[in-house]
């Protein structure tokens, strides 16, 4: 999937399928992934559009550079095994963040 494929403002509270904490809206763009553990749920085909049938984790395995600055988390589905990346957000735990950092892995091939 391109970084630039459609995109489908969706920012919206959640309460986290793994930590159990309430997530709230992020404000300037949309909320893709929990900021206290860093972890998402697989609901979308291209950003935002919740067509997605799978609705595995997405567990953070890496971070890498993004082309316009920050980073980039780099997940793994638990059920299906699909990598994707979501752009970091300016309230991210910040010591999950190292943690991953600080655990360097072999990225599986992109989707």
């Amino acid at each position: 999937m391109s970084e630039t494929a459609k995109f489908t403002m969706k920012d919206e509270n959640f309460i986290c399928d793994v930590c159990g904490e309430n997530v709230t809206k992020l404000g300037y763009t949309a909320r893709d992934h929990c900021p206290y553990c860093l972890c998402s749920k697989h609901v979308d085909i291209h950003p935002g559009d919740r067509a997605c049938n799978c609705h595995g984790i997405l567990k953070p395995i890496a971070m890498e550079p993004a082309k316009k600055g920050g980073y980039k988390i780099v997940y793994v589905c638990s059920k299906c095994g699909m990598v994707k990346r979501n752009i970091m957000a300016c309230d991210d735990n910040y010591d999950k963040v190292l943690e991953i950092m600080s655990n360097p892995v072999n990225i599986p091939s992109s989707e």
